[in-house]
């Protein structure tokens, strides 16, 4: 593997792979030769004993220092602290190849200390610094990792403190707008910030970035997440395999983001999660973001890896169960535009969430061709909030121009429902929902079609912040122009709710509407309600309604 005539059967096999330098006529190999550059001339051992960060960052210098090139890592265990990624750098780990992140409390050394922020209290620590992960890049571009390498974060700290600063008296996780709700360490006290310093807790951190592309890897338990890219456009994430106890990819304040091909198990936090937080000290949309061809779950961590696929956590460190989903927010500053989601498995794990609560707009979002099963909450969330973890006056934010279209889901958890909400005086616009079918697991009770659900404004968004849905199809709250066309909602277990509640809605239009009914039940439960129409439905007669104050039927 680590001779010479190793190397040039590797480069032969390289010349088609983009970004990725050739070599030339064969013979002995030195640093500088051909913008090319093994680690192992560099020092690295590979024995997953030795620390190997050191050589591994003079690589990359000797490289930078020619202006670019190829930092080759052939297989081996190379056991390393802080990685500092440069410009103009191809980093390829061939077959074989593990970077495992060093436990500072079993090796000499730590992770590069987190930079200061000033904006560190609008998000959670994880959200606000880079520097403290295994591999980061601050302010570069033309950058790629590459190969059928992996990233083994043994040594990554899951632990996420809350926004870094010491709360005043009176202030609670509520107030500065909850934390991290799968923290493991309490949050927001200045004593849990200071336990990270020389930890790292991110595989993958880029910050102020572009021209980026993370492709054929595999990362294992990758501490609070596989990759943050904050404010990092020109993004590609291709065919990546990840497994790991929290964060997947985190797409923060990004442009132009294609991730695809990629599947990412996360049982205790999400797989896939778009942001927009205030980390850079401005607001900042992600926007323009394709995500395709890819698969998200919450099977147990390791066991999507090693491919049993095992099932026994049932519950996230949220008390809810497990994760593993793909979701907009809940750092949602900057907002989301133009995004398009299509052919994406969902695998036991939460379903569907689009939440803004910090101020930013959710404006057209295209989804499509979705399959889900064994749904552990929600498999569809769309919420409207008015957290406002942001600077003193940040408004409430808008959610508009969003379809979802052939959905397709089974075993989808009994409680929930699907969620569409809204903030009094604030409504969801024009959503577009069509050709769905959605299969619960039923039970409901006539005393929970009853519930009068709260509004819970400022709450941390999730499902089972409104408790059991008075509906178990779809619960509609706060929205104006909603159209649900060929969707079906069924049940396996009898439930005796409604298929659909609606609740301060205008303009609803439902055509060609499915629903099983129990004994009893109704299909719709309508509250003040404008501008209603239902055509062409199971068990519904055609009507238009111009006013509805209660109603069922």
């Amino acid at each position: 593997m680590k001779n010479s005539g190793r190397i040039w059967i590797v480069l032969a096999s390289l010349l088609f792979c983009p970004g990725l330098s050739s070599a030339g006529p064969a013979g002995p190999l030195t640093p500088a030769a051909d913008n090319f550059f093994n680690v192992i001339t560099f020092g690295a051992k590979g024995d997953g004993k030795t620390l190997d960060t050191n050589s591994i960052n003079r690589a990359i210098d000797a490289a930078s220092a020619k202006g670019g090139g190829t930092v080759f890592i052939p297989a081996g265990m190379y056991l390393c602290f802080s990685i500092h990624l440069k410009s103009n750098i191809t980093i390829y780990l061939d077959n074989g190849a593990t970077i495992l992140a060093a436990d500072p409390k079993e090796h000499k050394g730590s992770y590069d200390l987190p930079e200061p922020n000033e904006f560190d209290m609008y998000q959670d620590f994880g959200h606000s610094h880079w520097k403290n992960s295994l591999m980061w890049g601050i302010g570069i571009e033309n950058l790629a990792i590459v190969g059928q390498g992996k990233i083994d974060g043994v040594g990554l700290s899951r632990l996420s403190p809350g926004p870094r600063r010491p709360r005043t008296a009176g202030e609670t996780p509520a107030s500065l707008g909850g934390g991290n709700k799968n923290a493991i360490a309490p949050l927001g006290e200045t004593s849990d910030v200071k336990e990270m310093d020389g930890l790292g807790n991110k595989a993958i951190a880029l910050k102020l970035s572009r021209n980026v592309t993370l492709k054929d890897l595999t990362i294992y338990r990758a501490g609070h997440f596989a990759v943050l890219a904050t404010g990092v456009d020109n993004l590609t994430i291709d065919n990546l395999r990840v497994d790991t106890s929290r964060d997947g990819f985190d797409i923060d304040a990004c442009r132009n983001v294609r991730i695809s091909n990629s599947y990412v198990n996360s049982p205790n936090d999400d797989a896939v999660v778009l942001k927009s937080s205030y980390a850079l000290g401005f607001n900042r949309a992600t926007e323009n973001v394709t995500i395709t061809n890819s698969q998200v779950s919450g099977f147990d961590l390791g066991s999507f890896l090693n491919g049993t696929f095992q099932t026994t956590q049932e519950f996230a460190p949220d008390k809810n169960r497990v994760t593993g989903r793909l979701k907009f927010g809940t750092e949602s500053n900057g907002g989301f535009k133009n995004i398009a989601i299509s052919n994406m498995n969902f695998v036991h794990c939460r379903g569907l969430a689009l939440e803004t609560v910090d101020g930013g707009n959710i404006e057209g979002v295209s989804i499509t061709n979705i399959t889900m099963r064994d749904v552990t909450s929600s498999p569809i969330f769309i919420r409207l909030g008015a957290r406002q973890r942001g600077p003193q006056g940040t408004p409430v934010g808008a959610i508009r121009r969003v379809n979802i279209s052939n959905v397709v889901v089974s075993g989808a958890e009994a409680n929930y429902a699907s969620i569409i909400a809204g903030l009094s005086g604030h409504d969801i616009e024009d959503v577009k929902l069509s050709n769905i079918n959605i299969q619960y697991k039923g039970g409901g009770t006539r005393e929970n079609a009853e519930r009068e659900i709260p509004e819970n404004d400022k709450s941390y968004p999730e499902p089972s912040m409104f408790g059991i849905a008075p509906a178990y199809g779809f619960y509609v709250r706060h929205v104006s122009g909603i159209t649900f066309e060929n969707v079906d909602v069924s049940f396996e277990k009898d439930d005796l709710r409604p298929a659909f509640v609606l609740d301060d809605v205008k303009f609803a239009d439902f055509l060609r509407i499915d629903a099983q009914l129990a004994k009893g039940a109704k299909t719709f439960a309508l509250r003040n309600v404008l501008n209603f129409s239902v055509q062409r439905s199971r068990n519904v007669d055609d009507a238009k309604i111009t006013k509805i104050d209660r109603r069922e039927f």
